[in-house]
C-alpha cells in the first residue's frame, strides 16, 4: 500500500443539499426574510460508513467527524470506539462509522498511513443501498465542509459624495459583498440603503435592499472596523448615521468564486466586444454556490434559468463544480409531490440540463449517481398527460413558459416539446446505464409526443405551432415559444423550418420576446438558421440599448419602448427588476457556438465542429474551452485560423459556393485557411 491524503467524505449529494438550503434563506425584501416558497430538502442526518482493508501490520488513525460518530471493527458491537484515534490490528477487517448530525451534512474524515477516508469508501442512509462515498476539495482536518466559504477581496468606492448631508458612495458598477465601516466610532442608528442605480439608492422608502444598525462598541471588531453581517447586490449606497456615529471611510469585500475566465472573445465591434465583457462580468456575479437567477432580489436557483447558465458556462469558465452542485440542489430527494421550482417547464429543463452536462463534459459518473432520480422524476412528469397523452399542469403547478402577455391554461405547445426532449434525454440515460427496456420505453413515448404535437398544433395557414389547446380545441393564437424549441430540437421538416424562420422568428406582426430569458433560445435559432448577420444587429440594439442607459452588468427585463424609471420596475415595485440577472448574459453563449462556431459533436469534446461566422463583422478571434484544452478561432474576410489543445475537430467553412471540412491538427498547430 501507498501513504494517500484523506479527504472529508459525505453522502452523494448531502453538502449540496444542505449547502442549497442555506443559500434559499438569504433571500431578502427589505428587513423581511424571504425563504423559498418550495420544499427544500435536507440532508440525511443518519448515515453509516464502511471499507475494507488488508494490513499486513497494525496502523494508528485518526478521526474526525461533523456530528456524533462511533466506529465499528467487522460489525461487532463489543469492538466499539468513539475515540479520535485508536489502532486498526493488521488482516483484512471492516470498519464502519456512524455519523450523526441534524444540522449538517454528517462527514467523516480518516488519517492513517495507508488508511486514508476517500471515494473509495462506501456509504449508506440506512436504506438498504451503498454508494461510493463523496469528497470534494476538503482535505484538511481543520476544515470540514460545514465551513465552506466563497472567496473575498477588498474594493473601494470610486467616488463619495453628500446628498441631503448624507455620504453617496458609487462602486463604479454593479458589486456584491459585506461593507465595511472603518473606525467606527459612537453609538446610535445608521441606515444603510442600497441601489443598483442611484435613484433605488436615494430612495430609503421603496430600494429592495436597506439595513439598520443599532451602532454600539460592542458592534466594531478590534481595529474598530464594523463589517455587514449579510452581503447584498449595489453599486451605489447611501448612508444615514445619527449624529453621534462617525467612520473613518467606507468600503467592502467583493465576495466572489474563484473561477478560470476560459473563455474569450473580441472582435471588430468595439460595442459588440463591451457586451461580451459585461455579460462575463454579468455571469461571474450569478455564478456562485450555484448559478443563481439575480444577486439583488432573489438570490435563488431557478431551473429555467440555470438551463441557460450552464451553456454560458461552458463558453466561459467550463465549472464542472458549480454545474454538478447546481443540478444535485435543484433535484433535490425523493418522494416528490411538485415539480422543480414549482414549475412544469422547469422540471423538463433539469433533464435537457443534465444531457447538455453530459454532452459538454463526458462525465458519465455524474449521471450514473444522478440517474435513478431521473428515473423518478420523469415518473412524476408522466402521470400529468390527459387522456390525448398531453402534458397539463395542475392547479398548484406554475406553468411559466415566459413572462409574456399569454394565457398557459390547458395543454401548451411549448410544454409538450421540452417534455419530448426530457424523454429523449432519459432515453440516452437509460441506455447508458444498460436499461434497454426502459430506454425504448422512453423512445417511444417520446416521438409519439412530437408527431402528436406536431400534428394538434401546427397552423399551415400561419405558418407555425400554436400557443395552447383548451378541451380538445387548439386555440389560434401563435407565439415564437413553441416554434423556437421545435427549432431548436430540430422537430421540423425542412419545409416547417423555413415557414417557422418567415412567418415566425422574422415577423414583425408576431408578439415580440421582451425577455433575455427567451432572447437566449429566440437568437441561438436564427443562428442555426444562418441568419447571423440579424442576429448580430438584435445584440448591438438590444443589449447596446441597457448599455446606453449606464448598465454595468445585464438586467432580467429590458423593454426599449419604456423610459426613465420605467426602466427598474417590475413586480409591482419601482426597483423590483434585477439589474444583474444571469439570463441577460446569453451573448456569452451566442458568440462562441454560432460565432466562432465551436460546438461539441461527441460527449465530452472527443469530437467537435468548427464553423465560424462574421455575420457582418470585419473580423472576431477568442477561445471556447474544453474539458481540457482549449480552441482558438480566428477569422477575417480573407481568412480562418484555428487551433485545438484537445479532441478531434474539423474546421467547417464557406469557400466559392461550397461547404468544406479540414481536420485540425491534433498537435496543437493552427489551421490557417484563405477564402
Amino acid at each position: 500500500m501507498q501513504t494517500n491524503k484523506a479527504t472529508w467524505i459525505w453522502y452523494p449529494g448531502d453538502f449540496e443539499i444542505r449547502l442549497h438550503e442555506k443559500m434559499s434563506v438569504k433571500r431578502k425584501a427589505r428587513e423581511g426574510s424571504y425563504p423559498a416558497y418550495w420544499r427544500l430538502d435536507r440532508h440525511y442526518s443518519n448515515i453509516k460508513f464502511r471499507f475494507t482493508y488488508d494490513l499486513p501490520h497494525e496502523e494508528q488513525i485518526s478521526i474526525a467527524s461533523e456530528g456524533l460518530c462511533a466506529v465499528y471493527l467487522d460489525g461487532k458491537d463489543n469492538i466499539r470506539s468513539g475515540h479520535s484515534i485508536m489502532t486498526l490490528p493488521a488482516g483484512r477487517h471492516e470498519i464502519m462509522v456512524t455519523v450523526f448530525n441534524d444540522t449538517e451534512a454528517p462527514a467523516l474524515f480518516v488519517q492513517g498511513e495507508h488508511i486514508v477516508s476517500d471515494s473509495s469508501w462506501e456509504v449508506t442512509s440506512y436504506q438498504n443501498e451503498w454508494l461510493p462515498a463523496a469528497s470534494w476539495i476538503f482535505d484538511d482536518i481543520e476544515q470540514p465542509p460545514s465551513q465552506f466559504r466563497l472567496e473575498v477581496t477588498p474594493q473601494e468606492p470610486i467616488s463619495c459624495e453628500l446628498r441631503n448631508g448624507h455620504q453617496l458612495l458609487d462602486f463604479g458598477k454593479e458589486t456584491f459583498g459585506y461593507l465595511q465601516f472603518h473606525q467606527l466610532t459612537g453609538e446610535g442608528k445608521l441606515t444603510i440603503s442600497y441601489g443598483e442605480s442611484i435613484e433605488e439608492a436615494l430612495s430609503p422608502e421603496h430600494c429592495v435592499m436597506i439595513d439598520e444598525l443599532h451602532v454600539n462598541p460592542a458592534l466594531v471588531s478590534e481595529d474598530d472596523t464594523y463589517t455587514a453581517e449579510e452581503a447584498r447586490a449595489f453599486r451605489y449606497v447611501w448612508i444615514h448615521g445619527d449624529s453621534g456615529i462617525q467612520w473613518e471611510r467606507i468600503s467592502m469585500l467583493y465576495e466572489y468564486v474563484p473561477v478560470d475566465y476560459r473563455g474569450s472573445f473580441e472582435s471588430s465591434n468595439a460595442r459588440l466586444n463591451e457586451i461580451y465583457e459585461k455579460s462575463l462580468y454579468t455571469f461571474h456575479l450569478n455564478t456562485r454556490e450555484f448559478f443563481l437567477d439575480g444577486i439583488k432580489r432573489d438570490r435563488w436557483v431557478w431551473s429555467g434559468d440555470a438551463y441557460q447558465s450552464f451553456l454560458m458556462n461552458y463558453y466561459s469558465f467550463f465549472d464542472q463544480d458549480v454545474a454538478r452542485r447546481t443540478l444535485i440542489a435543484l433535484r433535490g430527494k425523493d418522494p416528490l409531490t411538485m415539480h422543480i421550482n414549482t414549475i412544469l417547464d422547469y422540471s423538463f429543463y433539469w433533464f435537457i440540463s443534465l444531457n447538455d452536462y453530459y454532452l459538454y463534459t463526458g462525465d458519465l459518473a455524474f449521471i450514473s449517481q444522478n440517474y435513478d432520480r431521473a428515473v423518478t422524476l420523469m415518473d412524476f412528469c408522466l402521470k400529468q398527460c390527459n387522456e390525448e397523452g398531453l402534458v397539463v399542469g395542475r392547479p398548484q403547478d406554475w406553468v411559466f413558459v415566459d413572462w409574456a402577455d399569454f394565457s398557459n391554461e390547458g395543454a401548451v405547445s411549448t410544454e409538450q416539446i421540452l417534455l419530448a426532449k426530457a424523454l429523449e434525454a432519459m432515453k440516452l440515460f437509460a441506455s447508458l446505464m444498460g436499461d434497454d427496456t426502459l430506454a425504448s420505453h422512453y423512445g417511444v413515448i417520446a416521438e409519439e409526443l412530437i408527431t402528436k404535437t406536431i400534428t394538434l398544433f401546427w397552423d399551415e395557414e400561419q405558418g407555425g405551432l400554436r400557443h395552447h389547446r383548451v378541451n380538445g380545441e387548439t386555440l389560434p393564437q401563435l407565439t415564437k415559444h413553441a416554434n423556437m424549441f421545435a427549432l431548436t430540437f430540430n422537430y421540423l421538416t425542412p419545409e416547417q423550418r423555413e415557414n417557422v424562420i418567415q412567418n415566425v422568428m422574422l415577423n414583425p406582426g408576431v408578439s415580440p420576446i421582451r425577455t433575455p430569458y427567451m432572447r437566449f433560445h429566440e437568437l441561438a435559432v436564427l443562428c442555426e438558421s444562418g441568419e447571423h448577420e440579424f442576429v448580430l444587429n438584435e445584440m448591438l440594439a438590444y443589449w447596446g440599448g441597457m448599455l446606453d442607459l449606464g448598465a454595468t452588468t445585464f438586467w432580467e427585463e429590458y423593454d426599449p419602448s419604456v423610459t426613465g424609471l420605467k426602466h427598474y420596475e417590475m413586480y409591482e415595485m419601482p426597483y423590483g427588476k434585477s439589474l444583474c440577472h444571469a439570463w441577460g448574459a446569453s451573448p456569452l453563449y451566442i458568440v462562441g457556438k454560432y460565432f466562432l462556431g465551436v460546438k461539441p459533436l461527441e460527449t465530452g469534446y472527443k469530437a467537435f465542429v468548427v464553423e465560424p461566422k462574421l455575420g457582418g463583422l470585419e473580423w472576431i478571434r477568442g477561445s471556447v474551452p474544453l474539458p481540457q484544452g482549449q480552441v482558438d478561432v480566428k477569422m477575417s474576410i480573407d481568412s480562418i485560423s484555428v487551433r485545438a489543445t484537445a479532441g478531434h475537430g474539423k474546421l467547417r467553412y464557406e469557400k466559392d459556393g461550397e461547404i468544406k471540412e479540414l481536420e485540425i491538427p491534433r498537435d496543437g498547430s493552427w489551421l490557417e485557411v484563405t477564402l
